[in-house]
């Protein structure tokens, strides 16, 4: 029976928790590993001390005081003794095991060892350390005699080197003086001779710095420690006028010959690196390189497979290579970061336009931009490296930086255009621009028609003239005269000031029946405000209620007094239907173009204005410009607000193609790219690529300016929140505008905004040129918008689309009928007034408790009369109490429809039974009257 669990175990086991163990101490070094690449690694080893047991020592004082007592051990066993000199085997030192004997707690209990047994194993452990001593030792004569063959084998390579160098040089001599020759001669086997000799004193003086390099012997009666081995060994030095590559390869060889292992051949990118890293640090570029020790051969890599053990780490066989820090310091030196050398400041020049990224403004300076970022911190303003600064900020920040700062603006691109100077000498004689202005109906195109022989006025809608012309007519003196139209509505403002600013004299046109007139005081405002000379024109004389007096008399409430008064102003009494006074009309007006001496440079690129634009389905945008200065010709690049495009056709005011046009003659101009706007100015540009950057310039000023004045993206959320509460109580009528001249478009718009009041108001959804298109027709179905045509019409695809969807769409030809209705649509939005009428009065003279009807009142009508249904308002000391309906209105049992003064009712209200004795009903109707605006 066993004492175990397992019956076939034969291990000893006790019970006691503190078993029987030496404990062993050692000490602990570091060992570098190296690994290609330059890598290297360093791991701690632990090198264990060995200790002796002395006869009287117990395994358990043993293992206390082990470090102690063993050198006294080591004294007392290196005695001469039987049990010292012969050696132990393993049976011998091993007592005989007995049967172990149950202990109280169930264990077993060991038997203490006797004397001779502690005497044989101190023995054993003294012989163990004096084979460990003569093992450290052996390997210590290893190590030296490779040592000396390592040095003996650099010495052989290096004289080799020599030799094979000295023989190479004196081939490369021979080689060129055989090319020089006619005769190519023969090489003489003599001279390998002399190579041998030269060679051959060339060992002992390579071996010499090899011998002198070699690893100090150390002492055989102390064997090296684990932190002598750990420590890197000194580089051997070198020769310093050899260059590294040309030792690697020697050293390669050699390896190859003497220990017969296969050497890696350096490239030299690798070589120059170490010789770079192994040059004395702060040195000049041309001082003189220490070469770097040879490459360790591949096959020494296979000692470094495998884990590390303390045999792998004492051995020392392996060579230092490069380190990462080696490394890192030779790349900052060729790179120039790892120098504490402060770099010297350079100031720029900063080109900062109106508005800048901080990433741009960060390149144009050279700086990094989280510098730039906080340096606005520092002054409180929080940014993103993507976020846009305004000049100030960036010239601010830019002066911090030390650099100086040139502001420019975008509107620079349009330096140039426009003002530029001419010599008086280029300076010719042109004709004058006359505008023709007035009231509407008192005959200005009638009398242009007159002028030109032409018949306008028949083709305009309504009999008033809605569109603003340009026309060249030739005076009977033979001078040219070129006249302006605008239309006398009061929604054309806008083309009246137009032409008042592109115009040198003004023909004020007045009826004679008439006299003055809204329109005609502000055909006067524009005048004065544009500086030009102003001429009456005193139409209508054939009419029998013509009084021409009384149209000067009239003029003079406006600071206007002609000639016939004493004044400066010309005057001309006309009549567009007899032709009268036409012909004095323009003897006048070259009379005051004389007076003015308008003159030109024609041979310059061309300058003018837009009257009028519109777009032809057939021609696309046509633009009708009246040139001021230079020629304007076929095939010119021109700019025109934010479009631009390329002189297609020049067509004249008759309706013929013409090649050039000149100063003060107006032309339709074929070839923009989108229509442009009345009254902005045209260019003529030297390239595309000029015109490109002007538009584009235009266009973003454009859509700034259409952002600020629909709010952007600046407004804070309580702008918005106001909005909407305004905006629920205010009504928008939408509309999408769609005429056939740029001009037209802007006098709807104008008339439609002053249509609206604080309650409703139209709301443009889009206004443009053209033919009523199916993105129009959409966009009104996404807005709830009608659609509004003038002078045109629907396409067919158009028409159908606004047929399926319901969209309503009006045509109008005539501006104040669509005005008119546009308002009468706006009014129909309008909240109905209310209107109150007081019937009568009445008093509470008792108040009824009635079974499922409630409360009724007593009363009796004091004045006028109270109707059944009508508006009732309770009345408590003075106080409105209660307003509502009247209910049920009865005359002693029967239904009442009215009651009259002094006679009494019982009133019922609807849903109020708080009624008192005393108080006072007031009976009223209320009634609705529509507003109009």
């Amino acid at each position: 029976m066993s004492d175990t669990k397992n019956p076939g175990d034969k291990t000893l086991q006790v019970s006691s928790p503190k078993t029987l163990t030496l404990k062993r101490r050692g000490e602990q070094g570091t060992v570098r590993q190296s690994f290609s690449h330059g890598r290297t690694k360093q791991v701690v080893v632990e090198k264990v001390k060995r200790r002796s047991v002395g006869p009287g020592e117990t395994a358990k004082d043993g293992g206390r005081d082990a470090g102690k007592d063993a050198p006294k051990e080591a004294a007392r066993t290196a005695a001469p003794g039987p049990s010292a000199t012969k050696p132990v085997s393993s049976r011998e030192s091993a007592p005989p095991r007995q049967p172990a004997r149950p202990g109280r707690g169930g264990g077993v209990v060991l038997r203490t060892l006797s004397e001779s047994e502690i005497d044989a194993r101190a023995a054993a452990l003294a012989d163990a350390k004096r084979r460990e001593e003569e093992d450290r030792q052996r390997r210590a004569d290893e190590e030296r005699a490779r040592i000396e063959a390592e040095a003996r084998a650099r010495a052989e390579a290096e004289a080799a080197r020599k030799a094979e160098e000295e023989a190479r040089q004196r081939q490369e001599a021979e080689a060129a003086e055989s090319a020089q020759s006619a005769a190519t001669p023969k090489a003489d086997p003599s001279q390998a001779a002399p190579v041998a000799e030269k060679a051959a004193p060339a060992a002992p003086e390579a071996a010499e710095p090899a011998q002198a390099s070699a690893r100090p012997m150390r002492d055989m009666r102390k064997p090296p420690s684990l932190d002598d081995l750990a420590k890197p060994e000194p580089a051997p030095e070198k020769p310093a006028e050899k260059p590294t590559e040309a030792k690697a390869a020697e050293s390669g060889k050699a390896a190859t010959k003497d220990t017969a292992r296969p050497a890696a051949k350096p490239s030299p990118a690798r070589a120059r690196a170490t010789e770079e890293d192994d040059a004395p640090r702060g040195g000049r570029k041309g001082a003189a390189k220490v070469p770097a020790a040879p490459k360790t051969p591949k096959g020494a890599d296979d000692r470094r497979k495998g884990r590390l053990t303390v045999t792998k780490a004492l051995s020392g066989d392996d060579e230092r290579t490069r380190s990462v820090a080696s490394f890192r310091r030779r790349m900052q030196r060729l790179t120039g970061k790892g120098s504490s050398e402060p770099k010297e400041k350079i100031a720029r020049e900063v080109i900062v336009p109106e508005t800048i990224t901080i990433q741009e403004l960060a390149n144009r300076m050279a700086e990094r931009g989280v510098d730039v970022i906080r340096l606005l911190m520092k002054q409180g303003a929080m940014h993103k490296i993507t976020d846009v600064i305004d000049a100030d900020t960036a010239q601010l920040v830019a002066e911090e930086m030390g650099h100086t700062v040139k502001r420019v603006a975008e509107s620079d691109v349009e330096e140039g255009l426009f003002d530029d100077a001419d010599a008086p000498e280029v300076l010719r004689t042109r004709p004058p621009v006359v505008t023709i202005m007035g009231h509407v109906d008192h005959g200005k195109t009638s009398l242009l028609d007159a002028i030109r022989k032409t018949n306008v006025v028949s083709g305009e809608a309504g009999g008033i003239t809605q569109h603003i012309g340009a026309y060249q007519v030739t005076s009977p003196s033979g001078g040219k005269v070129a006249f302006v139209d605008t239309p006398g509505h009061a929604a054309f403002t806008a083309m009246r000031a137009r032409g008042a600013q592109v115009t040198d004299i003004v023909v004020l046109v007045v009826a004679a029946d008439d006299g003055v007139m809204p329109q005609t005081i502000e055909a006067i405002s524009h005048a004065k405000a544009a500086g030009v000379p102003l001429v009456v024109a005193i139409n209508k004389i054939d009419k029998p209620e013509a009084d021409p007096q009384r149209v000067r008399t009239e003029l003079l409430q406006h600071d206007i007094q002609v000639e016939s008064m004493g004044g400066d102003t010309l005057e001309f009494e006309v009549s567009a239907k007899t032709r009268d006074g036409l012909g004095e009309l323009l003897e006048g007006l070259q009379l005051q173009a004389e007076i003015l001496d308008l003159k030109a440079n024609p041979d310059r690129p061309a300058e003018g204005t837009v009257i009028e634009a519109k777009l032809d389905r057939g021609r696309g945008p046509v633009a009708t410009v009246l040139v001021q200065r230079g020629t304007l010709k076929t095939g010119d690049i021109v700019v025109a607000g934010a479009e631009w495009g390329r002189v297609r056709a020049l067509i004249s005011d008759t309706g013929d193609k013409i090649d050039e046009a000149g100063p003060s003659m107006p032309a339709e101009i074929l070839g923009f790219n989108g229509t442009p706007e009345a009254g902005d100015r045209v260019a003529v540009v030297e390239n595309e690529a000029r015109a490109r950057e002007v538009t584009e310039y235009r266009s973003r000023r454009k859509r700034d300016l259409m952002a600020a004045r629909t709010g952007g993206t600046s407004r804070s959320l309580a702008d918005m929140m106001r909005d909407l509460k305004e905006g629920a109580e205010r009504k928008e009528f939408p509309l999408v505008i769609k005429g056939d001249v740029q001009g037209s478009v802007e006098a709807i718009a104008g008339a439609l905004e002053k249509a609206g009041n604080d309650e409703v108001s139209a709301r443009l959804v889009h206004a443009g040129v053209g033919g009523i298109t199916e993105s129009d027709v959409t966009l009104a179905e996404a807005s709830d918008a009608i659609v509004i045509g003038f002078n045109v019409r629907a396409f067919k695809e158009a028409r159908e689309l606004a047929a399926r969807n319901g969209t309503e769409i009006r045509y109008y030809n005539i501006i104040y009928d669509l005005v008119d209705d546009v308002k009468a649509a706006m009014s129909g939005m309008l909240a109905p007034t209310l209107r109150e009428t007081r019937l009568g009065e009445a008093e509470i003279l008792e108040v009824f408790n009635v079974s499922k009807v409630g409360k009724v009142a007593g009363c009796r009508v004091l004045d006028g009369n109270v109707q059944r249904g009508a508006h009732v308002r309770l009345i408590r000391d003075n106080v409105v109490i209660h307003e509502g309906k009247l209910s049920q209105l009865k005359r002693f049992k029967d239904d009442a429809r009215e009651v009259v003064a002094g006679q009494e009712c019982g009133m019922a209200f609807e849903n109020y039974q708080d009624m008192r004795k005393g108080d006072v009903i007031e009976c009223y109707t209320v009634e609705e009257v529509k507003r109009t605006l």
